[in-house]
């Protein structure tokens, strides 16, 4: 126990020096020398574990800090692991320890000689915790432990933390439940472990004299002066600080050249070999309506930067310029957005082709002969652009309510499905039927019912 105690105190005094990196690619390897303590009352009950007696036992972690009365510490250096660093935050581990064992629980014993050798695997949490000085890990494991000359093997879990005190050292403190495989001569117990960590094997990948560790370029050749990184061009500005590495430059451009004077670096000037304006990034603007000349397509004639540098134009003379003009070739009104506007007489025009459409009798399907029809209606609709019509499906009023709304509306669906595949948008049109509710002549006369079953055309509101 006063071992244990010692490795607590020196831990104590290095904790100032400084946070360090935990085992990794740049030091793979660590040795750890330290002690351990057995101790077998927490590992839980098992009455097949006839070699330990059952007073012996606890239940699960039961006592689990009860150094005095139950661990077991051989007052000398006890432990010694070295380890590997195998990627990903992972760690193997391969460690070897003696001890002797003088109680069992509460019982006292003579006497017991304890060796283990294990294989540990771990994964540590330090870099997922931000790293710094404190760094968890778990793992799982296997081994082989002698007590009193009888061998047994074991499958370990173990929890551990390290304290890093600088670069190369650290503080283990661990856990290992080692659960043993064989009942009638086996012992499941716990082994707790304290020691020094020594890491090592730094590398120095790119081979310029700076260990990785303390290169900030570790897998390209440097300079001292810029502690591991390159000065490709030589112009005493390091790469990773020279805006142009490879070419030759000036401090005040952060290393990079101004090929036409005009006080912007090459890389932002978007003219470098024809001096401009900072405003438009090096380049320059003839007709100042600050538009530079290579993205100016009137670079003598001042102009929008919405129209490319050139002044608007009113193609169709409506009074709408084409940039606000919807139909840019079709004379319209400044209401309408320069579109042209549909009128009473353009409304009627359609419906007296939607009064030619026919269909199959009882159905929704059109007749052939009303293909003409509805090719005039699309023709019309596609001269107002920027308009949504709306198609009306209505019957008389023979059969029920419920039968002649639905076959307004899968009338009037249809005309609009057709509509579609002869070339208008779909999106400008929509259709609804409304059965018998809205007739137009009376429903005692066959007149008035022909005139009642009608496919009608508005504009949508």
């Amino acid at each position: 126990m006063k071992h244990l105690n010692r490795l607590l105190v020196a831990a104590i005094l290095f904790m100032g020096i400084g946070v360090a990196s935990a085992q990794d690619e740049n030091n793979p390897w660590a040795v750890e020398v330290g002690v351990n303590a057995v101790d077998v009352y927490p590992a839980g009950l098992n009455e097949d574990q006839v070699r330990i007696p059952a007073a012996a036992r606890g239940d699960i972690f039961d006592e689990y800090f009860n150094a005095n009365d139950h661990w077991n510490i051989l007052p000398s250096v006890s432990r010694l692991a070295i380890s590997r660093y195998i990627g990903s935050g992972f760690v193997f581990t391969a460690a070897g320890s003696i001890n002797r064992i003088d109680k069992l629980g509460d019982i006292s014993v003579d006497d017991l000689s304890y060796y283990s050798a294990d294989g540990e695997v771990k994964y540590s949490f330090k870099n997922a915790l931000g790293g710094g000085w404190f760094d968890p890990s778990i793992g799982i494991g296997g081994g082989y432990t002698w007590v009193d000359d009888i061998g047994f093997g074991t499958a370990n879990a173990l929890a551990g933390v390290k304290f890093w005190f600088n670069d190369y050292l650290a503080l283990n403190l661990q856990s290992t439940y080692k659960h043993a495989f064989e009942d009638s001569y086996g012992i499941t117990h716990f082994q707790h472990s304290a020691g020094i960590v020594f890491q090592f094997g730094g590398k120095d990948t790119d081979g310029d004299g700076i260990y990785d560790k303390d290169d900030e370029c570790p897998e390209t050749p440097g300079l001292p002066e810029f502690n591991g990184c390159p000065d490709t061009d030589g112009d005493g500005i390091e790469d990773r600080n020279d805006a142009c590495p490879n070419t030759p430059g000036l401090a005040e451009f952060n290393g990079c050249p101004d090929t036409d004077g005009d006080g912007i670096a090459d890389p932002q000037d978007e003219c470098p070999t024809v001096a401009g304006l900072a405003a438009l990034n090096g380049c320059p603007d003839a007709d100042g309506d600050g538009i530079a000349d290579k993205d100016d397509a009137c670079p003598n004639e001042a102009g929008p930067k919405a129209n490319n540098g050139c002044p608007y134009q009113d193609r169709d003379g409506d009074g709408v310029l084409d940039k606000d003009d919807q139909c840019p070739d079709v004379a319209g009104t400044v209401a309408n957005k320069g579109c042209p506007e549909v009128s009473v007489e353009v409304i009627k025009q359609l419906n007296e082709y939607s009064k030619t459409i026919l269909f199959d009798y009882d159905k929704s399907s059109i007749r052939k002969e009303s293909y003409a029809a509805l090719q005039s209606i699309a023709d019309i609709m596609k001269e107002y652009p920027n308009t949504t019509f709306h198609v009306e499906g209505h019957t008389d009023s023979r059969g029920s309510d419920a039968y002649n709304m639905k076959l307004s509306k899968e009338r009037a669906a249809s005309v609009k499905d057709y509509l579609t595949t002869i070339g208008m948008d779909g999106n400008r049109l929509t259709s609804e039927g409304y059965g018998e509710e809205r007739p137009i002549a009376t429903n005692n006369t066959a007149a008035g019912r022909q005139q009642n079953r009608r496919v009608e055309i508005s504009l949508k509101k």
